[in-house]
């Protein structure tokens, strides 16, 4: 049997890990998948264990020696920590700062004053857009349900017409909009320029979200008719408290670094002279890092001092919203290395070349495969990290805007019908107080065609730009 000499990616690691033909690396790479969707949907073992065990069983079925495995790995999590760990941590602390201040709420007040019957599936999808674009999407879920069921049963309206623009809302942005930990994960696998990729997520996003969300709410409300679950009304987090931040500065706090990242993207494009001075300060106050470590900073004196929080308690609520991504952290982390594997396997060669013989677009088996991995699974993040990894090798020639594409595409087929292997699944359904056939209708019709809907934007604006 032929055997290709891949090059380690891994800067320590002494030698390179060799891979068998196209034949064994495609039965590898359906064991180790296999392995990772059995762990997680039949032995219900957490994502990050069933990742790590699921690379290095692809890496044996790839026939690799089992230290060189370890070793891609392990750096393929230490990187993708490195690349993308900061900016989960302070995303996370921003969007506890603004649900705890009652930025959230005053949002959601301010723009639901504003809207009246036949704007209200409107008003709720712009509400969830905003308030999804620094949240995780099960703690924007957890924030915005209580306001859907309140408007649902105060203002008489079906209780689908309202919840599902707001799910479309978060569940665009946490698939296609940077910096969400899905989307930030596949810009590091594959190369991709953060700023383009979140300006071409934007412009993916508010077609896809009116589609999925006000347009598809009015048939979602006539197929499931319930009202609001009673038992499902949750305090809201400001009733608890004597003041909270004013609108414009808690909408200013949170486009801060989506104007900063914009801003650095459009400066490199407008300018693109390394040595110039303006595009060297944008490229700094533009870097994810900086943008995101501006908006907790400014969030301090815009969303915690208003809500009168002592330093103390700010400090606490910066602790409060670092704990729950410890998980989150080490699935990204083990998607990491599961890519790695997957490189240095060769798995990502036989991916290019099955691409080029069997002139597949790069976007669309990107987008294949990521549905693949997402109804095997039932995690957009498992989706997004694996597919990253096999498709990565396809960026290699591509030009920014595509490889910010690629991103994209990843994105929108890891949310492709989400059903009942999925965590979002049973939280919709529980929350809203649906039958499981009544949440297939509703959420995962929605997800489906989030996905088919981006992915169609994303071939479109590949043929354009």
């Amino acid at each position: 049997m032929t055997r290709l000499s891949v090059e380690m990616l891994a800067a320590d690691a002494p030698e390179a890990i060799t891979s068998a033909g196209h034949a064994q690396l495609g039965i590898a790479v359906l064991a180790g998948i296999a392995v990772i969707v059995l762990l997680i949907t039949k032995f219900k073992l957490h994502a990050f264990l069933s990742l790590t065990i699921g690379s290095l069983a692809l890496g044996a079925f790839a026939g690799a020696p089992l230290d060189k495995v370890i070793t891609s790995f392990s750096a393929g999590l230490g990187s993708t920590v490195a690349g993308v760990g900061v900016l989960i941590a302070l995303g996370a602390i921003l969007g506890k700062m603004l649900a705890d201040s009652g930025g959230a709420d005053q949002i959601v007040d301010t723009i639901l004053a504003r809207a009246n019957g036949r704007t209200m599936p409107w008003a709720m999808v712009l509400i969830a857009s905003v308030i999804g674009l620094p949240l995780f999407f099960e703690v924007g879920v957890v924030l915005l349900i209580p306001v859907v069921l309140m408007v649902a049963k105060r203002g008489n309206y079906s209780l689908m017409r309202i919840g599902i623009p707001a799910l479309a809302g978060l569940s665009v942005m946490h698939g296609l909009v940077p910096p969400h930990p899905g989307p930030l994960v596949a810009i590091d696998a594959v190369g991709a320029n953060l700023g383009v990729t979140l300006a071409l997520g934007v412009l993916v996003a508010i077609p896809t979200v009116i589609i999925a969300g006000p347009l598809f709410s009015k048939y979602a409300a006539r197929w499931v008719d319930v009202p609001a679950p009673e038992r499902m009304i949750p305090q809201r987090p400001s009733e608890e408290l004597e003041k909270r931040p004013g609108f414009g500065p808690t909408l200013a706090t949170i486009l801060l670094p989506v104007v900063l990242m914009l801003a650095k993207a459009l400066v490199d494009i407008v300018v693109d002279d390394p040595e110039n001075s303006v595009q060297r300060v944008f490229d700094v106050a533009g870097s994810p890092l900086i943008a995101l470590l501006a908006a907790v900073l400014v969030g301090i004196f815009t969303l915690g001092m208003p809500a009168g929080f002592s330093r103390e308690r700010i400090s606490q609520l910066v602790d409060k919203g670092l704990a729950p991504i410890a998980g989150i952290l080490l699935i990204v982390g083990a998607g990491g290395g599961f890519k790695q594997t997957l490189i240095d396997t060769g798995v990502g060669q036989m991916v290019l070349d099955i691409s080029e013989d069997w002139s597949i677009p790069a976007l669309l088996l990107a987008w294949l495969i990521a549905v693949a991995i997402r109804l095997a699974t039932g995690s957009a993040t498992v989706a997004t990290v694996s597919a990253a990894g096999l498709v990565a090798p396809l960026a290699a020639d591509m030009s920014t805007t595509h490889a910010a594409l690629l991103v994209l595409a990843i994105g929108a087929g890891s949310l492709f019908f989400s059903h009942v292997n999925d965590a979002g699944f049973w939280l919709v359904k529980e929350y809203f107080g649906l039958s499981v056939g009544q949440t297939i209708k509703t959420w995962s019709i929605m997800e489906t065609i989030i996905s088919v809907v981006a992915g169609g934007l994303v071939l479109l604006l590949s043929l354009i730009i």
